[in-house]
């Protein structure tokens, strides 16, 4: 039993913040990020524990995420998808930085997460780990349970939908300022 504790240690190691940063990116707070990562390393301790053999998993980080995607799948069930964000999320203004840049970084980053967000959860998980997790295409095949080819056109669709989800937004964004800086010239 010790000796799967020692490994189980080092899988959670090397994986917790991985793990965190995937769900965080889902439910963008903090709190609830922590309480569905711990979620997340208890169903796997259980199971490794059961089993007496941490090789019983054959790919930790494949299954690990799919408890973790599955924890996020059930709280926006029980939540009714109703997103919760932290006031200790929200950015503090540099007061070295030029706040119109910081503005417009705020909103374009505001713009990506909310595409991210229309999206399905399969391109959602596709473009989160090979962007910014920079997991390569066998690692995602694992973890997905799918051929390389396959989930190289996951990603090919995903990035696809997300540039017309972000051009969409795009131009509403700039048919609205257009709006704005008409009536601010009608005034």
């Amino acid at each position: 039993m010790a000796n799967v504790k020692k490994i189980f240690s080092k899988i959670y190691d090397k994986y917790v913040d991985k793990i965190y940063r995937f769900i965080f990116l889902k439910v963008d707070s903090k709190e609830i990020a922590q309480d569905l990562t711990s979620e997340t390393f208890l169903r796997g301790w259980k199971v490794f524990s059961v089993q007496r053999s941490a090789f019983s998993v054959q790919n930790p980080q494949a299954f690990l995420y799919r408890i973790a995607k599955n924890l996020v799948i059930d709280y926006y069930r029980e939540k009714a998808k109703i997103q919760m964000v932290s006031v200790q999320n929200l950015p503090i203004a540099d007061p070295q930085t030029n706040l119109e840049e910081k503005a417009i970084q705020n909103s374009d980053l505001g713009l990506v997460k909310k595409a991210i967000f229309n999206l399905k959860d399969e391109y959602q998980d596709a473009i989160i780990w090979y962007y910014l997790e920079g997991f390569s295409i066998p690692e995602i095949a694992k973890i997905l349970d799918r051929s390389e080819p396959a989930t190289r056109m996951l990603i090919s669709r995903a990035v696809k939908n997300l540039k017309a989800i972000l051009n969409e937004q795009l131009n509403q964004r700039t048919t609205s300022n257009q709006r704005t800086m008409n009536n601010l010239r009608k005034q």
